[in-house]
């Protein structure tokens, strides 16, 4: 049964086996699915059998889609609203819904699931009792700099997402402010490369200057007045 009008709902952000019978339920019950890709959402629904309308709601036509959304909500049409990957509304469409939903008195839920941000943390080894997610990084070395610098002095584990294109500068401009200072690049997540890069800025630069690494990445930062690892006499964590 679905109990409220639209429900917000966690998809897996690699593995197909990350998500919930809840989940499934929601998504098999509603009367349409909202989702940033419809290509992408059809090849999950069609893993698990599952056939609704799809309609698509991505950052270019959020603004425009919230208020059609909200008026079938309130004619008694159940909405599930999805993205890609992960929660939707944290770095992807949503929050311009949600803030339609409650500005027309539209009750709306929201189903837990897999999350880049919590999973990347809990893997890199970083302290996890306080942590700051910056969302992606920002494009302008400048404006980049002074977010990474920022994290650096921070007492707590700062929290990015970066592309693939950029990470090597972005861990080369972290080498030359603290070269000691701890990072991790989580890349790939619950998918078949899953793969955890923890170090040193400096060992970091020195392992991707040889070898770049490709695939979806979040990346992890120590504050220096948060706890660091403590380190052998080989100089692993």
């Amino acid at each position: 049964m679905i109990d409220y009008p639209v429900s917000f709902v966690g998809l897996p952000i690699g593995n197909r086996e990350d998500i919930t019978r809840r989940a499934l339920a929601v998504l098999a019950g509603v009367d349409c699915i909202c989702c940033e890709d419809t290509r992408n959402t059809g090849l999950l629904l069609a893993h698990y059998e599952i056939k609704k309308p799809l309609l698509s709601l991505h950052e270019h036509n959020e603004a425009v889609r919230a208020p059609e959304v909200a008026d079938r909500a309130l004619a008694g049409e159940r909405f599930a609203v999805v993205t890609d990957a992960g929660m939707p509304g944290v770095s992807d469409p949503g929050y311009r819904l949600i803030q339609e939903l409650k500005k027309r008195g539209v009750a709306f839920t929201v189903l837990p699931g897999p999350s880049a941000v919590v999973t990347a943390l809990v893997g890199s080894g970083l302290p996890s009792d306080a942590f700051f997610f910056g969302g992606f990084l920002p494009v302008k070395s400048g404006r980049r700099a002074a977010v990474l610098q920022a994290a650096l002095q921070a007492a707590h584990t700062g929290i990015f997402y970066e592309s693939p294109f950029r990470i090597v500068k972005t861990i080369a401009a972290l080498a030359e402010m603290d070269p000691e200072a701890p990072v991790c690049v989580a890349r790939e997540l619950t998918k078949v490369y899953e793969t955890y890069h923890r170090g040193t800025a400096a060992e970091l630069l020195a392992e991707f200057t040889a070898r770049p690494p490709k695939g979806e990445m979040v990346l992890l930062i120590g504050g220096t007045n948060a706890p660091r690892p403590q380190r052998d006499a080989a100089g692993s964590a």
